[in-house]
């Protein structure tokens, strides 16, 4: 079983959830291909978040020369990456690239080490904002989710403990998100959210 099957059956989709992704326009703007598996998740789920803590990414042509980026999209994140990495990288990690794929709410960042070959074998580095350190898994994006969710590694890589380990993870598209919350619930409970329409015009 692959890493997007494994990931498919511990947290399964929803209806209406997937993103249509112009694959030819975003990686001539990257000047690279992604992994097959960020590729079938986002064709399967898109861009939400999992259990309100994880944020996952959508691919996007980087901006224009002189643009901003989307706030808090993924040239966005890169770039707080690229901050860090300059500063942190990892002893011998050479003159590696980075790629954000997500966030969470403890201001950690996950991203590909783009290497050069076959952007299937990148590995995995996140930003442990609680540790001030870069860490390096060397799988790719659905098996690095698979195995947080399984808690297969020697320590959770994250800043909360949320996911680690966590049986049925659970994931929301974002448009499914705003349309709870426009119906005044709290999309990751189903109760009637208290602070709906508080901060609408």
């Amino acid at each position: 079983m692959d890493g997007t099957d494994a990931l498919r059956q511990l947290m399964p989709s929803h209806p209406g959830a997937g993103d249509a992704v112009d694959w030819i326009a975003v990686e001539r703007s990257w000047g690279t291909g992604f992994p097959r598996d960020y590729r079938e998740f986002i064709a399967l789920y898109g861009a939400g978040a999992v259990d309100d803590y994880l944020c996952l990414l959508l691919p996007e042509p980087r901006a224009p020369e002189g643009v901003e980026p989307a706030f808090q999209g993924m040239e966005t994140e890169t770039l707080n990456a690229l901050d860090l990495w300059q500063h942190k990288a990892p002893a011998g990690s050479g003159r590696s690239g980075l790629i954000a794929w997500g966030v969470d709410s403890s201001a950690d960042i996950l991203c590909w080490r783009v290497i050069e070959g076959d952007p299937d074998a990148w590995p995995v580095v996140v930003w442990n904002q609680d540790d001030g350190a870069w860490l390096e898994y060397r799988c790719g994006f659905a098996e690095f989710l698979c195995r947080v969710f399984r808690a297969q590694f020697d320590a959770c890589p994250l800043g909360s403990t949320g996911l680690w380990g966590n049986a049925s993870p659970r994931f929301l598209h974002h448009d499914e998100e705003s349309r709870l919350r426009g119906r005044g619930l709290d999309p990751w409970t189903g109760e009637p959210d208290p602070f709906a329409g508080m901060f609408s015009d």
